[in-house]
Protein backbone atom coordinates (compact mmCIF):
# COMPACT_ATOMS: atom_id res chain seq x y z
CA UNK A 1 0.00 0.00 0.00
CA UNK A 2 1.98 3.06 -1.41
CA UNK A 3 0.36 6.31 -0.71
CA UNK A 4 1.75 8.41 -3.38
CA UNK A 5 -1.30 9.93 -5.53
CA UNK A 6 -1.65 7.58 -7.78
CA UNK A 7 -1.90 4.53 -4.86
CA UNK A 8 -4.25 6.52 -3.61
CA UNK A 9 -6.68 7.67 -5.93
CA UNK A 10 -6.87 3.77 -6.43
CA UNK A 11 -7.80 3.01 -2.81
CA UNK A 12 -10.72 5.70 -2.59
CA UNK A 13 -11.86 3.87 -5.81
CA UNK A 14 -12.20 0.79 -3.98
CA UNK A 15 -13.14 1.84 -1.40
CA UNK A 16 -16.38 2.65 -3.47
CA UNK A 17 -17.00 -0.62 -4.71
CA UNK A 18 -16.88 -2.54 -0.78
CA UNK A 19 -13.25 -2.89 -0.49
CA UNK A 20 -11.22 -0.75 1.90
CA UNK A 21 -7.10 -0.44 1.49
CA UNK A 22 -6.45 1.36 4.71
CA UNK A 23 -4.74 4.51 6.31
CA UNK A 24 -3.68 5.33 9.10
CA UNK A 25 -3.01 4.51 12.74
CA UNK A 26 -2.47 4.72 15.93
CA UNK A 27 -1.20 6.61 17.20
CA UNK A 28 -6.19 1.77 19.62
CA UNK A 29 -7.05 -1.47 18.09
CA UNK A 30 -8.17 -4.89 19.82
CA UNK A 31 -6.69 -8.08 19.21
CA UNK A 32 -10.05 -10.47 19.44
CA UNK A 33 -9.40 -12.84 16.71
CA UNK A 34 -12.36 -14.67 15.17
CA UNK A 35 -12.81 -18.49 17.53
CA UNK A 36 -13.07 -20.01 14.41
CA UNK A 37 -9.07 -19.21 13.15
CA UNK A 38 -7.24 -19.16 16.03
CA UNK A 39 -3.83 -20.47 14.88
CA UNK A 40 -3.20 -23.31 16.64
CA UNK A 41 0.80 -22.97 16.68
CA UNK A 42 2.41 -25.44 20.20
CA UNK A 43 3.70 -23.53 22.96
CA UNK A 44 7.57 -23.86 23.35
CA UNK A 45 8.25 -25.77 25.98
CA UNK A 46 10.81 -24.25 28.98
CA UNK A 47 10.23 -20.43 28.29
CA UNK A 48 8.78 -19.33 32.19
CA UNK A 49 9.39 -16.62 34.96
CA UNK A 50 12.71 -18.56 35.85
CA UNK A 51 14.30 -17.82 32.35
CA UNK A 52 12.82 -14.36 32.01
CA UNK A 53 14.30 -13.69 35.50
CA UNK A 54 17.77 -15.55 34.37
CA UNK A 55 17.89 -12.93 31.22
CA UNK A 56 16.99 -9.73 33.02
CA UNK A 57 14.07 -8.93 30.74
CA UNK A 58 10.64 -9.55 29.82
CA UNK A 59 9.12 -9.07 26.46
CA UNK A 60 5.74 -8.21 25.61
CA UNK A 61 4.20 -8.26 21.34
CA UNK A 62 2.61 -5.11 21.40
CA UNK A 63 0.60 -3.40 18.50
CA UNK A 64 1.30 0.61 17.32
CA UNK A 65 -1.74 1.90 19.40
CA UNK A 66 -3.01 3.89 22.10
CA UNK A 67 -4.41 0.94 24.51
CA UNK A 68 -1.32 -1.24 23.67
CA UNK A 69 1.77 0.75 23.38
CA UNK A 70 2.61 4.64 21.25
CA UNK A 71 4.95 7.31 21.40
CA UNK A 72 3.23 10.28 22.29
CA UNK A 73 6.09 13.54 21.87
CA UNK A 74 9.06 10.97 22.18
CA UNK A 75 7.57 9.34 24.82
CA UNK A 76 6.88 5.72 24.99
CA UNK A 77 2.96 5.26 26.08
CA UNK A 78 0.00 2.70 26.11
CA UNK A 79 -2.24 1.86 28.38
CA UNK A 80 -0.96 -1.86 28.54
CA UNK A 81 2.43 -0.75 28.20
CA UNK A 82 2.68 1.56 31.28
CA UNK A 83 0.87 -1.58 33.11
CA UNK A 84 3.25 -3.42 31.84
CA UNK A 85 6.15 -1.64 32.63
CA UNK A 86 5.23 -1.33 36.52
CA UNK A 87 5.33 -5.24 36.55
CA UNK A 88 8.80 -5.19 35.02
CA UNK A 89 9.56 -3.09 37.89
CA UNK A 90 8.10 -5.58 40.03
CA UNK A 91 10.30 -8.02 38.63
CA UNK A 92 13.49 -5.90 38.51
CA UNK A 93 14.05 -6.84 34.93
CA UNK A 94 13.72 -4.65 31.52
CA UNK A 95 10.46 -4.34 29.60
CA UNK A 96 11.36 -5.14 26.10
CA UNK A 97 8.37 -3.87 23.01
CA UNK A 98 8.02 -5.78 19.61
CA UNK A 99 5.52 -4.54 17.74
CA UNK A 100 3.32 -6.98 15.61
CA UNK A 101 3.10 -6.79 12.21
CA UNK A 102 0.06 -8.54 11.40
CA UNK A 103 -2.43 -9.24 13.70
CA UNK A 104 -3.49 -12.74 12.93
CA UNK A 105 -0.04 -13.71 13.80
CA UNK A 106 -0.09 -12.95 17.69
CA UNK A 107 -0.97 -16.33 19.13
CA UNK A 108 1.84 -17.95 16.60
CA UNK A 109 4.68 -15.04 17.76
CA UNK A 110 3.75 -16.06 21.52
CA UNK A 111 3.93 -19.90 21.25
CA UNK A 112 7.11 -20.04 19.33
CA UNK A 113 8.81 -17.65 22.25
CA UNK A 114 9.13 -14.08 20.66
CA UNK A 115 7.39 -12.27 23.12
CA UNK A 116 6.69 -13.49 26.83
CA UNK A 117 3.05 -11.51 26.63
CA UNK A 118 0.34 -10.57 24.08
CA UNK A 119 -0.64 -6.73 25.28
CA UNK A 120 -2.70 -5.57 22.57
CA UNK A 121 -6.57 -5.33 24.42
CA UNK A 122 -6.62 -8.96 23.61
CA UNK A 123 -10.30 -10.63 24.38
CA UNK A 124 -10.44 -13.35 26.70
CA UNK A 125 -12.58 -15.89 24.45
CA UNK A 126 -13.40 -20.09 25.44
CA UNK A 127 -11.54 -21.24 21.63
CA UNK A 128 -8.30 -18.86 21.79
CA UNK A 129 -7.77 -20.47 25.65
CA UNK A 130 -7.53 -23.73 24.34
CA UNK A 131 -4.17 -23.06 22.48
CA UNK A 132 -2.84 -19.99 25.26
CA UNK A 133 -3.61 -18.72 28.69
CA UNK A 134 -4.62 -15.52 29.94
CA UNK A 135 -3.98 -13.64 32.94
CA UNK A 136 -6.63 -12.44 34.85
CA UNK A 137 -8.81 -9.93 33.38
CA UNK A 138 -7.88 -6.18 34.20
CA UNK A 139 -10.31 -4.54 32.24
CA UNK A 140 -13.89 -4.98 31.18
CA UNK A 141 -15.31 -3.70 27.99
CA UNK A 142 -18.39 -3.48 25.30
CA UNK A 143 -17.63 -3.25 21.90
CA UNK A 144 -19.26 -0.06 20.03
CA UNK A 145 -20.50 1.49 16.84
CA UNK A 146 -18.17 3.69 15.40
CA UNK A 147 -19.94 6.63 13.60
CA UNK A 148 -19.47 10.22 11.99
CA UNK A 149 -21.07 12.96 13.28
CA UNK A 150 -23.10 15.13 10.65
CA UNK A 151 -22.00 17.75 8.92
CA UNK A 152 -21.73 21.39 10.77
CA UNK A 153 -22.07 19.03 14.16
CA UNK A 154 -20.11 22.01 15.63
CA UNK A 155 -23.17 24.24 15.73
CA UNK A 156 -25.63 21.69 16.08
CA UNK A 157 -27.46 20.99 20.03
CA UNK A 158 -26.50 17.51 21.40
CA UNK A 159 -30.12 16.47 20.25
CA UNK A 160 -29.84 17.26 17.04
CA UNK A 161 -26.42 15.71 16.54
CA UNK A 162 -28.24 12.42 18.42
CA UNK A 163 -31.39 12.57 15.69
CA UNK A 164 -28.93 11.91 12.99
CA UNK A 165 -27.10 9.06 13.88
CA UNK A 166 -27.88 5.14 14.58
CA UNK A 167 -29.12 5.31 17.72
CA UNK A 168 -30.27 1.54 18.23
CA UNK A 169 -28.63 -1.70 16.47
CA UNK A 170 -31.80 -2.48 14.80
CA UNK A 171 -31.03 0.71 12.33
CA UNK A 172 -27.54 -0.91 11.35
CA UNK A 173 -29.99 -2.92 8.63
CA UNK A 174 -28.75 -2.51 5.08
CA UNK A 175 -26.30 -0.88 5.90
CA UNK A 176 -22.64 -1.40 5.39
CA UNK A 177 -19.86 -1.83 8.53
CA UNK A 178 -16.23 -2.46 8.30
CA UNK A 179 -14.35 -4.94 10.71
CA UNK A 180 -11.45 -6.84 10.51
CA UNK A 181 -12.46 -10.29 9.32
CA UNK A 182 -10.75 -12.34 12.24
CA UNK A 183 -11.95 -10.26 15.40
CA UNK A 184 -14.80 -10.73 17.70
CA UNK A 185 -16.57 -7.81 15.49
CA UNK A 186 -17.36 -9.54 12.90
CA UNK A 187 -18.38 -12.58 14.95
CA UNK A 188 -20.83 -10.07 16.80
CA UNK A 189 -22.43 -8.26 13.87
CA UNK A 190 -23.08 -12.01 12.62
CA UNK A 191 -25.05 -12.80 15.59
CA UNK A 192 -26.42 -9.21 15.07
CA UNK A 193 -28.09 -10.03 12.19
CA UNK A 194 -29.76 -12.94 13.47
CA UNK A 195 -31.19 -10.82 16.33
CA UNK A 196 -32.80 -7.73 14.39
CA UNK A 197 -33.92 -10.47 11.92
CA UNK A 198 -32.35 -8.17 8.74
CA UNK A 199 -29.27 -7.76 6.59
CA UNK A 200 -25.82 -5.76 7.66
CA UNK A 201 -23.77 -5.59 4.92
CA UNK A 202 -20.58 -6.77 7.02
CA UNK A 203 -16.92 -6.03 4.81
CA UNK A 204 -14.34 -8.38 6.50
CA UNK A 205 -10.79 -6.94 6.57
CA UNK A 206 -7.20 -8.64 6.85
CA UNK A 207 -5.45 -8.54 10.04
CA UNK A 208 -2.87 -6.11 8.57
CA UNK A 209 -5.26 -3.49 10.05
CA UNK A 210 -5.81 -2.45 12.95
CA UNK A 211 -9.43 -1.07 14.55
CA UNK A 212 -7.48 2.34 14.90
CA UNK A 213 -7.21 2.32 10.73
CA UNK A 214 -10.87 1.72 10.51
CA UNK A 215 -11.64 4.59 13.34
CA UNK A 216 -9.52 7.40 11.38
CA UNK A 217 -11.23 6.09 7.89
CA UNK A 218 -14.31 6.73 9.37
CA UNK A 219 -13.58 10.31 10.82
CA UNK A 220 -12.24 11.03 7.08
CA UNK A 221 -15.07 10.02 5.66
CA UNK A 222 -13.87 7.22 4.00
CA UNK A 223 -15.69 4.54 5.46
CA UNK A 224 -19.42 5.03 7.59
CA UNK A 225 -19.06 2.27 10.61
CA UNK A 226 -16.84 0.23 12.25
CA UNK A 227 -16.83 -2.02 15.76
CA UNK A 228 -14.30 -1.54 18.55
CA UNK A 229 -13.69 -1.91 21.95
CA UNK A 230 -15.23 0.96 24.32
CA UNK A 231 -12.11 1.33 25.92
CA UNK A 232 -10.08 1.53 22.46
CA UNK A 233 -12.94 4.64 21.19
CA UNK A 234 -12.34 6.16 23.87
CA UNK A 235 -8.95 7.23 23.06
CA UNK A 236 -9.49 8.05 20.14
CA UNK A 237 -12.43 10.40 20.33
CA UNK A 238 -9.55 12.42 22.46
CA UNK A 239 -7.94 12.82 18.89
CA UNK A 240 -10.78 12.99 16.59
CA UNK A 241 -13.56 15.04 17.51
CA UNK A 242 -16.26 14.13 14.99
CA UNK A 243 -16.78 10.26 15.75
CA UNK A 244 -19.30 9.00 18.26
CA UNK A 245 -19.27 6.25 20.26
CA UNK A 246 -22.00 6.12 22.37
CA UNK A 247 -23.86 2.84 21.15
CA UNK A 248 -23.12 -0.23 22.61
CA UNK A 249 -23.80 -3.38 20.65
CA UNK A 250 -22.18 -6.07 23.22
CA UNK A 251 -21.87 -6.96 26.90
CA UNK A 252 -19.03 -6.23 28.92
CA UNK A 253 -15.96 -8.53 27.54
CA UNK A 254 -12.87 -9.20 29.60
CA UNK A 255 -9.55 -8.18 28.32
CA UNK A 256 -6.45 -9.96 29.62
CA UNK A 257 -2.74 -10.27 28.52
CA UNK A 258 -1.90 -13.46 26.38
CA UNK A 259 0.44 -16.34 27.57
CA UNK A 260 2.20 -19.26 26.65
CA UNK A 261 0.50 -22.45 28.13
CA UNK A 262 4.18 -23.30 29.02
CA UNK A 263 4.19 -20.38 31.71
CA UNK A 264 2.65 -21.36 34.47
CA UNK A 265 5.02 -19.38 37.23
CA UNK A 266 4.70 -16.59 34.73
CA UNK A 267 0.63 -16.69 34.78
CA UNK A 268 1.08 -17.20 38.61
CA UNK A 269 3.03 -13.97 39.22
CA UNK A 270 1.55 -11.52 37.09
CA UNK A 271 -2.19 -12.79 38.39
CA UNK A 272 -1.09 -12.40 42.13
CA UNK A 273 0.75 -8.51 41.10
CA UNK A 274 -1.80 -8.26 38.78
CA UNK A 275 -4.83 -8.13 41.84
CA UNK A 276 -2.82 -6.21 43.95
CA UNK A 277 -2.05 -3.30 41.69
CA UNK A 278 -5.84 -3.26 40.52
CA UNK A 279 -6.45 -1.86 44.13
CA UNK A 280 -3.78 0.73 43.97
CA UNK A 281 -4.58 4.31 43.28
CA UNK A 282 -2.12 4.10 40.84
CA UNK A 283 -3.96 1.74 38.48
CA UNK A 284 -7.49 3.68 39.14
CA UNK A 285 -5.22 6.85 37.70
CA UNK A 286 -3.76 5.32 34.86
CA UNK A 287 -7.27 3.83 33.29
CA UNK A 288 -8.23 7.07 34.32
CA UNK A 289 -5.80 9.42 32.33
CA UNK A 290 -6.25 6.87 29.49
CA UNK A 291 -9.88 6.35 29.03
CA UNK A 292 -11.48 9.09 31.00
CA UNK A 293 -9.61 12.68 30.65
CA UNK A 294 -11.53 14.93 28.87
CA UNK A 295 -10.59 16.00 25.37
CA UNK A 296 -8.50 18.93 25.91
CA UNK A 297 -7.80 19.66 21.77
CA UNK A 298 -10.91 19.59 20.48
CA UNK A 299 -14.26 18.53 21.72
CA UNK A 300 -15.61 22.29 22.31
CA UNK A 301 -17.20 24.38 20.03
CA UNK A 302 -14.65 26.73 18.15
CA UNK A 303 -14.19 30.24 21.25
CA UNK A 304 -15.06 32.36 18.41
CA UNK A 305 -18.94 31.52 18.44
CA UNK A 306 -18.91 32.88 22.05
CA UNK A 307 -16.75 35.54 22.09
CA UNK A 308 -18.03 39.07 22.70
CA UNK A 309 -16.55 42.34 22.54
CA UNK A 310 -13.91 41.65 20.48
CA UNK A 311 -11.21 39.61 22.78
CA UNK A 312 -9.96 36.10 21.96
CA UNK A 313 -8.82 34.82 25.30
CA UNK A 314 -8.86 36.42 28.91
CA UNK A 315 -4.99 36.41 27.88
CA UNK A 316 -4.67 38.66 24.87
CA UNK A 317 -2.42 40.90 25.85
CA UNK A 318 -0.07 38.39 27.08
CA UNK A 319 -0.14 36.64 23.31
CA UNK A 320 0.39 40.04 21.76
CA UNK A 321 3.35 41.08 23.85
CA UNK A 322 5.28 37.40 23.66
CA UNK A 323 4.35 37.53 19.73
CA UNK A 324 5.79 41.11 19.37
CA UNK A 325 8.72 40.44 21.41
CA UNK A 326 9.40 37.38 18.77
CA UNK A 327 8.38 39.11 15.63
CA UNK A 328 5.49 36.67 15.41
CA UNK A 329 1.60 36.54 15.00
CA UNK A 330 -0.30 36.50 17.92
CA UNK A 331 -2.75 35.02 16.68
CA UNK A 332 -0.83 32.03 15.81
CA UNK A 333 0.27 31.56 19.11
CA UNK A 334 -3.27 31.91 20.66
CA UNK A 335 -4.40 29.46 17.76
CA UNK A 336 -1.88 26.99 19.32
CA UNK A 337 -2.72 27.14 22.62
CA UNK A 338 -6.29 27.14 22.14
CA UNK A 339 -5.47 23.26 20.80
CA UNK A 340 -3.42 22.23 23.61
CA UNK A 341 -5.86 23.53 26.29
CA UNK A 342 -8.49 25.82 24.87
CA UNK A 343 -6.31 28.89 27.10
CA UNK A 344 -6.94 27.11 30.33
CA UNK A 345 -3.08 27.13 32.62
CA UNK A 346 -4.14 24.44 34.68
CA UNK A 347 -4.90 22.02 31.90
CA UNK A 348 -3.45 18.61 32.26
CA UNK A 349 -2.67 15.79 29.24
CA UNK A 350 -1.42 12.79 28.02
CA UNK A 351 2.15 12.04 29.00
CA UNK A 352 1.77 14.16 32.29
CA UNK A 353 1.62 17.28 29.76
CA UNK A 354 0.19 20.91 31.09
CA UNK A 355 -0.47 24.34 31.12
CA UNK A 356 -1.90 26.34 28.15
CA UNK A 357 1.18 25.13 26.01
CA UNK A 358 0.84 21.47 27.37
CA UNK A 359 4.76 21.51 27.56
CA UNK A 360 5.84 17.70 28.38
CA UNK A 361 7.72 17.43 31.97
CA UNK A 362 10.71 16.75 30.21
CA UNK A 363 10.52 20.10 27.49
CA UNK A 364 8.61 22.68 30.10
CA UNK A 365 11.66 23.17 32.22
CA UNK A 366 13.77 24.46 29.35
CA UNK A 367 11.83 26.74 28.59
CA UNK A 368 11.16 28.03 32.32
CA UNK A 369 7.86 26.65 32.74
CA UNK A 370 6.41 24.31 35.46
CA UNK A 371 3.03 23.13 36.52
CA UNK A 372 2.67 26.15 38.79
CA UNK A 373 3.65 28.77 36.23
CA UNK A 374 1.65 31.77 35.50
CA UNK A 375 -0.25 32.31 32.42
CA UNK A 376 2.32 34.90 31.20
CA UNK A 377 4.62 32.67 31.83
CA UNK A 378 3.48 29.82 30.20
CA UNK A 379 2.59 32.02 26.81
CA UNK A 380 6.56 33.26 27.14
CA UNK A 381 7.54 29.90 27.02
CA UNK A 382 5.55 28.35 24.35
CA UNK A 383 6.58 31.19 22.18
CA UNK A 384 10.32 30.55 22.97
CA UNK A 385 9.64 26.63 22.04
CA UNK A 386 7.81 27.65 18.80
CA UNK A 387 10.78 30.41 17.88
CA UNK A 388 12.71 26.84 18.07
CA UNK A 389 10.86 24.51 16.10
CA UNK A 390 10.38 27.63 13.29
CA UNK A 391 14.20 27.80 13.46
CA UNK A 392 14.95 24.21 12.84
CA UNK A 393 13.37 24.67 9.64
CA UNK A 394 15.47 27.69 7.74
CA UNK A 395 16.26 25.41 4.29
CA UNK A 396 12.19 25.84 3.57
CA UNK A 397 11.68 29.22 1.83
CA UNK A 398 7.79 29.57 2.10
CA UNK A 399 7.34 31.11 5.28
CA UNK A 400 3.71 29.07 4.96
CA UNK A 401 4.61 26.15 4.89
CA UNK A 402 7.69 26.44 7.67
CA UNK A 403 4.83 27.53 9.69
CA UNK A 404 2.76 24.14 9.30
CA UNK A 405 6.33 22.28 9.42
CA UNK A 406 6.86 23.89 13.20
CA UNK A 407 3.49 22.65 13.85
CA UNK A 408 4.24 19.47 13.22
CA UNK A 409 7.09 19.79 14.94
CA UNK A 410 5.29 21.06 17.95
CA UNK A 411 2.93 18.23 17.55
CA UNK A 412 5.27 15.06 16.97
CA UNK A 413 8.41 16.11 17.68
CA UNK A 414 11.26 17.34 15.05
CA UNK A 415 12.41 13.87 14.40
CA UNK A 416 9.13 12.43 13.24
CA UNK A 417 8.82 15.06 10.85
CA UNK A 418 12.23 14.51 9.37
CA UNK A 419 11.23 11.41 8.73
CA UNK A 420 8.17 12.13 6.52
CA UNK A 421 10.86 14.49 4.84
CA UNK A 422 12.42 11.91 3.87
CA UNK A 423 10.04 9.56 3.00
CA UNK A 424 8.53 12.29 0.74
CA UNK A 425 11.60 12.56 -0.85
CA UNK A 426 12.15 8.76 -1.46
CA UNK A 427 8.80 8.47 -3.07
CA UNK A 428 8.87 11.49 -5.41
CA UNK A 429 6.94 13.65 -2.94
CA UNK A 430 8.47 17.49 -2.56
CA UNK A 431 10.26 17.53 0.99
CA UNK A 432 9.77 21.76 1.11
CA UNK A 433 5.85 21.79 0.98
CA UNK A 434 3.67 20.19 3.66
CA UNK A 435 0.32 20.02 1.97
CA UNK A 436 -0.26 16.84 -0.29
CA UNK A 437 3.60 15.80 -0.08
CA UNK A 438 4.97 15.77 3.70
CA UNK A 439 1.80 15.47 5.22
CA UNK A 440 0.90 12.50 3.43
CA UNK A 441 4.15 10.43 4.57
CA UNK A 442 3.64 11.66 8.12
CA UNK A 443 0.11 9.86 8.17
CA UNK A 444 2.09 7.10 6.70
CA UNK A 445 4.14 6.54 9.76
CA UNK A 446 1.48 4.63 11.09
CA UNK A 447 2.27 2.00 8.86
CA UNK A 448 4.74 -0.92 9.34
CA UNK A 449 6.12 -0.93 5.56
CA UNK A 450 6.56 3.00 6.47
CA UNK A 451 7.91 3.48 9.69
CA UNK A 452 10.60 0.24 9.22
CA UNK A 453 12.07 1.89 6.35
CA UNK A 454 15.58 1.71 6.40
CA UNK A 455 15.09 6.31 5.83
CA UNK A 456 13.17 6.32 9.07
CA UNK A 457 14.94 6.97 12.48
CA UNK A 458 12.90 7.29 14.89
CA UNK A 459 9.85 4.64 14.55
CA UNK A 460 6.62 4.66 13.85
CA UNK A 461 4.15 7.68 15.34
CA UNK A 462 0.30 8.86 15.15
CA UNK A 463 1.23 10.51 11.98
CA UNK A 464 -2.93 11.33 11.46
CA UNK A 465 -3.41 12.83 14.81
CA UNK A 466 -0.33 15.41 13.49
CA UNK A 467 -1.65 15.52 10.51
CA UNK A 468 -5.34 17.03 12.02
CA UNK A 469 -3.38 18.89 14.37
CA UNK A 470 -2.02 21.05 11.76
CA UNK A 471 -4.44 21.83 9.43
CA UNK A 472 -6.83 22.49 12.41
CA UNK A 473 -4.27 24.91 13.94
CA UNK A 474 -3.81 26.25 11.00
CA UNK A 475 -7.03 26.99 9.59
CA UNK A 476 -8.19 28.26 12.91
CA UNK A 477 -5.26 30.88 12.70
CA UNK A 478 -6.71 32.05 9.73
CA UNK A 479 -10.16 32.40 11.34
CA UNK A 480 -8.76 34.32 13.99
CA UNK A 481 -6.67 36.73 11.63
CA UNK A 482 -9.98 37.85 10.09
CA UNK A 483 -11.80 38.36 12.98
CA UNK A 484 -8.56 39.67 15.53
CA UNK A 485 -6.22 42.82 14.92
Amino acid sequence: MFYHNQAKKARINWLKIGFLVISICAIATACSSDDSEVDKTPALPGLDLQEILKKGKITILAENSSTSYFIYRGKKMGFEYELLKEFAHELGVDLEVILIDNLDDANAMLNRGEGDLIACNYTMTNERAKVIDFSIPFLRTNQVLIQRKPDGWESMSESEIQAKLINDPTELAQKKVYVWKKSSYYQRLVNLQQEIGDTIYIQGESGDFSAEDLIENVSEGLIDYTVVEKNVAQINSQFLDNIDIHLDLSVKQKIGFGLRKTSPLLRARINQWLTKYMQKASFKYLKHKYFDLPDIASRSQDPLSSLKGGQLSLYDAYFKKSAAKHGWDWRLLAAVSYQESKFNPAARGLGGAYGMMQFMPETGPRYKVFPSSPPETQIEGGMKYLITMYNLWSDIPSHEERVKFTLASYNAGTSHVKDAQRLAEKYDLDPRKWEGNVEVMMKNLSKREYYRDPVVKAGATRGAHTTKYVRTVYTRFLAYKSAFR
